[in-house]
């Protein structure tokens, strides 16, 4: 098992941060232009049982990727897992934490490529820098729709 964690401070409240995360479109908003990824639905907002649906591409071979939320706390966290996808395991954590009129997001993953250890030993490292790219974006757009 893999962990991966990034974190930034937004200028704004929890409520204002949260309510982003509700935007029907937030999921294009926050797609990096580089990744070949396409939404196909999000349904059920945040709620504990949502699902986001995308349509994934390595080269030219299509993979479907659907994940579904299995915690959400009000203001707090929402949690999401992977029901179908690329990784043999997937766990999205997003924190958000009142830090003054400010909030500190975290997005936490535990993940674990197809192969067991060894793929993990072998891919981890590519997965964690491609990771950290893509959080990099999203806690940049984050702030940019969010921070007054």
């Amino acid at each position: 098992m893999m962990n991966f964690s990034r974190s930034c401070l937004i200028q704004a409240p929890v409520t204002t941060v949260w309510e982003f995360h509700e935007r029907p479109d937030v999921l294009n908003l926050l797609t990096p232009p580089w990744q070949a990824v396409s939404v196909v639905r999000r349904e059920g907002g945040l709620g504990v049982g949502a699902e986001s649906e995308f349509q994934l591409f390595f080269g030219p071979i299509p993979l479907r990727w659907l994940a579904r939320h299995t915690a959400c706390d009000l203001y707090e966290e929402f949690i999401d897992e992977q029901v179908t996808g690329p990784f043999a395991y997937w766990q999205h954590r997003h924190q958000f934490k009142a830090e003054g009129d400010h909030t500190r997001l975290t997005d936490a993953i535990a993940f674990s490529l197809p192969g067991g250890w060894l793929s993990d030993l072998m891919g981890g490292w590519l997965v964690q820098a491609q990771l950290d790219r893509l959080f990099a974006y999203r806690h940049q757009v984050t702030q940019r729709y969010c921070e007054l």
